[in-house]
């Protein structure tokens, strides 16, 4: 009797205190604005590796169903192993195993309990069990404080549900199954930044043919354990984040703005360039527009007279001038070959006096070549502007001609 007015001191000193955790919690200065508010999210969605936990504990349990007063209650041991996850910094989940064994005295003998104790005069049931149950939490203290990664004690009540099984001890034929369900509150009491301190209480509602009796019965279990964080343990306001993404673009615009700006004036810079470098090449063209219109007219001058090749004037046997026909010739050459050699190419003559040496004497052919020879240069500086300087006068006396009378001529060679 003095165990379990122990145990039930114990929860109500627990239950008193997790009463007061809001309060206490609420006086905690951190997860505030500038403003001195609240602070409870967004937050951030995590993945699913974070915010897991694992945990694992001992402590106590009584079994009570109808029709059993407070001596007919025994204090057990009982184990507890669980693990869970975070969603969001209030709500989580979490799959548990709780177990070994429960007591009852009972008045009568039973299948669990068929032996009196001769002190108490009353019948000790003992049967193991197991309940195998999934956990929905939600962590008070992040939901009305707002959620702080330092905070030392969070408040976690949860719902719970599952398989609970019960069985004979000793060698004991009895097992009964079934699915039970109840309330929880969850203390977490933050020892390192990945360790925590748990207290667990939970009542589990059940049939009470658990122990093969009739109605409602209910297990409260008092552990406590301790649990592990696995993963990234903590979470991230969206603000946070957008304040970050924020700042980082506001630098990368002022970059984009910069280097933008800088463009622009090497845009300017080039066209300014652009434009000198275009009245210069401008000018280039014509320079070079001019020198090849000279190099055009001098090779022009230069090709026509090297492809023409000589012009030839004939003279009667006898004669050093030209007669009518001739003279039209020469008329002919003057205009369309002579009109070439302008002051600016560099064009010079030779003229080429020849004498047939088959008739007359030679003294007589070397006058009459060198004699139409000087005519032809005279006719030409005389009549058709040539200077006499571009000219050569070369005479010639040809002693053995196939046609003598294609060798009374003038040569004009350029």
């Amino acid at each position: 009797m003095k165990r379990l007015k122990l145990f039930l001191g114990a929860a109500a000193l627990i239950a008193v205190s997790l009463t007061a955790s809001p309060a206490v919690m609420a006086q905690e200065n951190g997860n505030r604005d500038d403003n001195g508010k609240i602070v409870r999210g967004p937050y951030e969605t995590n993945r699913f590796g974070d915010n897991w936990f694992i945990g694992a504990g001992g402590g106590i349990n009584i079994f009570w169903n109808e029709g059993l007063d407070y001596d007919n209650l025994k204090i057990a041991p009982s184990i507890d192993a669980n693990l869970g996850k975070w969603f969001t910094p209030s709500v989580g989940m979490r799959l548990g195993y709780q177990g070994i064994n429960s007591q009852v005295w009972s008045e009568t003998a039973t299948v669990l309990g068929p032996t009196m104790d001769q002190d108490k005069k009353m019948y000790l049931e003992k049967f193991g069990y197991m309940y195998v149950h999934g956990d929905f939490l939600w962590n008070i203290s992040n939901a009305l404080g707002g959620y702080k990664e330092t905070r030392f004690w969070n408040f976690v009540p949860y719902v719970h549900a599952g398989y609970l099984r019960t069985y004979g001890l000793d060698g004991v034929d009895f097992a009964k199954n079934q699915l039970a369900g109840g309330l929880g509150l969850l203390h977490n009491l933050r020892l390192a930044n990945r360790l925590d301190l748990i207290i667990d209480m939970r009542a589990t509602v059940l049939d009470a043919q658990a122990r093969g009796s009739d109605g409602i019965g209910v297990l409260p279990t008092v552990t406590m354990g301790l649990a592990v964080d696995l993963g990234w343990p903590n979470f991230i306001r969206t603000s946070t984040v957008l304040a970050e993404f924020e700042s980082v673009a506001v630098d990368q615009i002022a970059a984009m703005e910069a280097a933008a700006l800088a463009l622009e004036m090497a845009n300017a810079s080039l066209q300014e360039e652009n434009a000198m470098l275009s009245a210069s090449n401008g000018k280039l063209n014509k320079e070079v527009k001019s020198l090849k219109d000279k190099a055009a007219s001098a090779f022009s001058a230069t090709e026509f007279f090297e492809e023409m090749g000589p012009a030839v004037v004939y003279f009667n046997i006898g004669q050093t001038v030209l007669d009518d026909k001739e003279m039209q010739h020469m008329d002919f050459i003057a205009k369309n070959i002579l009109a070439k050699v302008d002051q600016e190419t560099k064009i010079h003559i030779t003229v080429a006096g020849t004498a047939d040496g088959t008739t007359g004497t030679l003294k007589r052919n070397q006058y009459l070549s060198k004699a139409r020879g000087e005519y032809i240069m005279n006719l030409l500086a005389q009549k058709y502007g040539i200077a006499k300087d571009r000219m050569v006068l070369h005479p010639e006396v040809i002693s053995k001609p196939s046609n003598p009378a294609l060798s009374r001529t003038v040569t004009i060679t350029f």
